[in-house]
């Protein structure tokens, strides 16, 4: 393991990183807790930023060019956008379903694209497998 690819990589990605990492204890910590109380809603708000700074940090990055600079990547990160509204619209209506559902489907699209920045031609699977 090595944090040279990352810390040479541009600013946006670094900070994209950064943000998409810290979202994991914050995920595991509100999975294993009680979903209710002013903890979950804390450490939601904060879950909720670092994800919308990781879904809008993905427009200054363009290693995969499929539609001018951008790629499939970056609907999914129109759709975290959208869908993180649509689940605080859903909490502050009472709809607590669309809020659980909401909220499990940007972290199933989050998690999904962690997975694929391990490949071996990406930064994050330089900076886990080493090369």
């Amino acid at each position: 393991m090595t944090l040279a690819p990352l810390l040479a990589a541009p600013l946006a990605i670094q900070l994209h990183a950064i943000a998409a990492l810290s979202l994991i204890p914050l995920t595991l910590i509100q999975l294993g807790r009680r979903k209710s109380g002013v903890w979950h809603r804390r450490i939601g708000w904060a879950w909720v930023i670092l994800m919308a700074i990781t879904a809008v940090s993905s427009f200054w990055i363009h290693g995969i060019r499929l539609f001018g600079p951008f790629s499939l990547i970056h609907i999914l990160s129109v759709i975290t956008l959208v869908t993180l509204v649509h689940a605080i619209h859903a909490r502050r209506t009472g709809n607590m379903r669309g809020h659980r559902l909401g909220m499990l489907g940007v972290t199933a699209g989050w998690a999904g694209a962690g997975l694929f920045t391990l490949l071996p031609y990406r930064i994050m699977g330089q900076v886990v497998f080493g090369g």
